[in-house]
Parts: structure tokens; C-alpha cells; sequence
């Protein structure tokens, strides 16, 4: 989606202040206040610039800067944008996360769906020299039905079954939900057992074609678990606007980049589109 990229680093600004609280005007890396970083890195993705190349872009982008509470003479060096990047923990990109989907409208009734990404465009020398041979990172998410605001998200590389990591996405929003939807491949025992518990209604499609099991599934139809296809067009919506690999180098930094990336979808759906 093409976008206005001052009023989205002006709502990137607005929420990376709100997500870091107390913390946004303490300095990080150079002296720059942090809530300065996490824009920096939004912006960055955004636009699909390096490192290098983000403060050659601002040099010449007048109202960023201004945005930013930056002068043309003390734009940050890339290497300072590259270490911020480390030192910025995850909290900060899954409380980024958690403000940009509370801009949108809540419908209390959310959907499951897993996904990959791949991480092979790093070097294979690279992953050779770092022991790394996991080629694609498994990526589950929970997604609001209405407004397609993605909720939170779990990064595996070890592809754990979705069945093990439904029910942890759904534990830290279960406050503010009604219901979660999903398809069969999130159906078991465990599931059940952790929805039920968190007091959320379980319309998570059941597996085969058993009396029991046909009966359960008209019931779940008929309370909208046909509604679970929309966190698969959210998967769409991302990997057409940011792609669908990880840039980042380290494992640590493309967990971060994967969230990032799904806080910037809910930053670009709050922008006006050009």
C-alpha cells in the first residue's frame, strides 16, 4: 500500500513515544533519544533502505527531519542506526507491536494462523561460519477478524507444531477477547484445555470427518470461524509491503525484525493512502 511517509513516520513517532513511556527521551546510540531509534528503524524497513543509505535519505528529507527533531548537521551515522538495533530490546518492538494495534477497532474476536519466512538471504557462507542451517523462521499470529490489526506473534525456528504455540499467542491479548478462531491444524486437547481456561469461546476447526467431529464444526461455522481466512490475508498484506525474508543477520535481530514488521503493517493501515 503506497503511503504518505510523513504522516507515517509522524504516527511512528506518535506510538514510539507512547510504547517507550518514561524511557523514549533517554539517549541510546550517539546521544539520540530512543524514541528517535525505533522511528529510525520503522522508516528503514519502510522504504527497504540499508543502513548506509537511511541518513543519505534524510539529508534530503527536510520534514523527516523535522519530525524527527533532527538537524541536517547531526544526522546519525549508519553504524549508530546498526547498533541501536542491538541494543533495543525486544520489549520495545512488542510494546510498538501492542500501541499500534489498540489505534484500531477492537472486535474481541481474533484468528490463528501460522506462516514462514525465510532467513537464506544472509550468505551461506555466513550461516555456514555461524553454525546457522534453519533456512526459514515458522511465524504464528494472532490477528483481530474486523480490523486485521495483528495482536502478537510468535517466532520459531525450530518449527514447533502449532498446537504448542496457539495457545501462547493467545495468552497475553486473552484479556481483551471473546473468541479465537483457527483452522485444524491448532486443534488438540492442550488447545482446548488452554482456551477454555483463559475463558475464550474455542471455535478452532476440528479434524476429520466423525459425527463429533462434523457436529462440532457446523456449531463453530455458525459463531464465525469462517472469519479465520482474514489472518491469512493479513500474512498477505505483510509479505506484499515488507516481503516475505528476513534482512537482519543474527537470529536475534530478525525475531525483532518480524515484529517490527507487523507493527509497521498496523502503522501503514492508520496512514492515508496516496
Amino acid at each position: 500500500m503506497e503511503i504518505d511517509i510523513l504522516d507515517f513516520v509522524e504516527q511512528c513517532r506518535h506510538l514510539a513515544k507512547q510504547a517507550l513511556g518514561k524511557h523514549a527521551g533517554e539517549p541510546a546510540s550517539g546521544g539520540f533519544a530512543r524514541w528517535v531509534h525505533v522511528v529510525l528503524h520503522c522508516f528503514r524497513l519502510e522504504e527497504d533502505h540499508s543502513y548506509r543509505v537511511t541518513p543519505n535519505r534524510l539529508e534530503y528529507m527536510s520534514e523527516l527531519r523535522d519530525a524527527l527533531d533532527l538537524d541536517q548537521d547531526d544526522l546519525p551515522d549508519y553504524t549508530t542506526i546498526y547498533k541501536s538495533f542491538d541494543r533495543l530490546k525486544m520489549w520495545v518492538w512488542r510494546a510498538l507491536l501492542r500501541v499500534s494495534a489498540q489505534q484500531h477497532p477492537q472486535s474481541d474476536h481474533a484468528a490463528l494462523d501460522s506462516t514462514f519466512f525465510d532467513r537464506r538471504i544472509s550468505s551461506s557462507y555466513y550461516r555456514q561460519r555461524s553454525g546457522n542451517s534453519v533456512q526459514t523462521l515458522k511465524v504464528t499470529k494472532l490477528t483481530d477478524v474486523e480490523s486485521l490489526a495483528v495482536l502478537d506473534v510468535h517466532i520459531s525456528a525450530r518449527w514447533q507444531h502449532d498446537t504448542k504455540t496457539g495457545p501462547q499467542v493467545v495468552r497475553v491479548p486473552a484479556d481483551d477477547l471473546l473468541s479465537v478462531a483457527a483452522d485444524n491444524g491448532f486443534q488438540d486437547w492442550h488447545t482446548e484445555y488452554e482456551i477454555a481456561a483463559l475463558d475464550l469461546d474455542n471455535l478452532v476447526h476440528y479434524r476429520g470427518s466423525s459425527l463429533n467431529a462434523t457436529a462440532n464444526n457446523a456449531l463453530i461455522r455458525s459463531k464465525g470461524d469462517s472469519q479465520r481466512w482474514m489472518a491469512e490475508t493479513s500474512y498477505s498484506t505483510t509479505k506484499l509491503s515488507l516481503g516475505d525474508a528476513v534482512r537482519a543477520l543474527g537470529w536475534y535481530r530478525q525475531f525483532r525484525e518480524i515484529v517490527l514488521m507487523f507493527a509497521i503493517i498496523n502503522i501503514e493501515s492508520l496512514c492515508e493512502p496516496l
